[in-house]
């Protein structure tokens, strides 16, 4: 069984939404951030980066237990573990891949930066407010037209969605609506309708 540490934040939704597409039995190690939790010892022998989330798998690719840190890295450790999720085909093998790297690198850290300014003092945060929500509607825009393509964002279902939704779960407090994003609402809905992102959303990482 795979040991997840983990909190409630969208990075943390990515692997337990994947743990439950990919069919695999895990259990929640809850890592309280709030309370600095990740800075523990035991923690960052696994999480160096002192982030979460954090996997511990038993059953490592040489039979022995592996840490993974880094969501992005997790994702496709699991997708090759299981052979799911990455596809075959190598085009869409690469878009699930550059949409995941688009992720990790974008639609992940500019929303994450205006859940921050959305909690400092007014004075402070008017500049980085403004330029992280100008930054964030426009992946929002990027992620819309894409989907005008696909079904999903690499062309079958991937670990990329899985990377991307996590964040987009949080579009109300990015203060993004939906409605302006048409083809991600619809995405959006496909993904939380699937049995297994419900189970992976409702599991308790807190």
């Amino acid at each position: 069984m795979i040991d997840l540490y983990a909190w409630n934040t969208p990075n943390g939704r990515k692997i337990s939404v994947a743990l439950e597409e990919m069919a695999l039995p895990y259990r929640v190690i809850p890592v309280d951030i709030t309370q600095g939790a990740q800075h523990a010892p035991d923690f960052l022998a696994i999480s160096p980066n002192n982030r979460i989330p954090a996997i511990v798998d038993p059953d490592g690719p040489d039979g022995s237990p592996i840490p993974v840190f880094e969501s992005g890295a997790i994702l496709l450790y699991l997708a090759e573990k299981t052979g799911r999720f990455l596809p075959e085909d190598r085009r869409q093998r690469v878009a699930a891949l550059e949409w995941l790297m688009w992720q990790m690198g974008g639609f992940g850290p500019m929303p994450g930066q205006v859940h921050h300014f959305l909690t400092v003092a007014e004075a402070d945060r008017a500049y980085g407010l403004a330029r992280y929500s100008t930054e964030t509607h426009r992946l929002y825009g990027v992620l819309d037209r894409r989907l005008a393509q696909v079904a999903y964002v690499a062309g079958p279902l991937s670990v990329a969605d899985f990377a991307i939704l996590g964040w987009a779960w949080r579009h109300e407090r990015h203060q993004v609506d939906l409605a302006d994003y048409p083809q991600v609402r619809r995405w959006y809905d496909r993904m939380m309708a699937r049995p297994a992102v419900q189970r992976g959303f409702a599991v308790a990482l807190s």
